[in-house]
């Protein structure tokens, strides 16, 4: 397991003209919060993301589990965004469809009724993607993973994936590593070295695919990853990220 790294020596190892940067939102950019619908970018952020994405010559990259429609309220629509854990990319400028497809409502139904049995826990619908929250009633957990990854065994192209107090049933499509391997074949991004920044399960698929392509990951917070770097929390994502613009400006 990698320690905690400072900024400093995070920022040390970034040749910042030769990167392509693709960073997380909740958890990595925003802290998380009982209420997905309450996380937002800090006070500045928006702007040192704009300022980051010019130092980039445009190779950055706001990759999130969220739905691209909800992913655009909450970041600057002038950067590319992947959401959906990449099923929906919208280049710099572009708006999101206004449908992005929906889960079956069978499979709805289904996954409303393991819910239904447990307080406290809630289902945010993603689209394509149903994410099971319970950190308002931890005890579910072990009953929650046993029943949706059952669920998801039955479904050739579903997957359940355990995240930080999140159980979500997505499309194996549905993948970090494998958007940020397509985004690296094409310009701004090609012949650029990729950074993966993220906090969760989700993340370290991408994580490993930016090594597999030359460049690595950073994980943000506790627990086992396989990240070259590691920094504490978000305030700390941000440090670096000032860091970077200050030091390339």
């Amino acid at each position: 397991m990698v320690s905690e790294t400072s900024s400093a020596h995070v920022a040390a190892a970034v040749p910042l003209q030769d990167c392509a940067l693709f960073l997380d939102f909740d958890g990595t950019l925003a802290s998380l919060q009982d209420d997905p619908d309450t996380v937002a970018l800090p006070t500045g952020g928006a702007d040192l993301l704009l300022a980051l994405k010019v130092k980039l010559s445009g190779a950055l990259v706001l990759i999130s589990g969220r739905d691209i429609r909800d992913l655009s309220v909450r970041t600057p629509t002038s950067v590319l965004r992947a959401g959906g854990h990449g099923l929906e990319i919208c280049l710099p400028g572009e708006a999101p469809r206004d449908d992005g497809g929906s889960i079956a409502p069978k499979l709805k139904a289904s996954v409303e009724t393991i819910v239904a049995s447990h307080v406290g826990v809630r289902i945010e619908d993603k689209g394509p993607v149903l994410a099971v929250h319970f950190r308002q009633n931890p005890g579910a957990e072990a009953d929650l993973l046993r029943d949706l990854h059952a669920l998801a065994a039955d479904l050739p192209d579903y997957k359940a994936q355990h995240g930080k107090m999140v159980i979500e049933l997505k499309p194996s499509r549905a993948n970090k590593g494998i958007a940020l391997a397509s985004l690296m074949q094409s310009p701004p991004f090609t012949e650029r070295t990729p950074i993966m920044v993220g906090d969760d399960t989700t993340d370290e698929d991408a994580m490993r695919t930016a090594t597999d392509l030359g460049g690595f990951g950073i994980k943000v917070g506790a627990g086992e990853t396989c990240a070259k770097y590691r920094l504490r929390d978000p305030d700390a994502v941000w440090d670096w990220l000032r860091r970077l613009v200050d030091e390339h400006t």
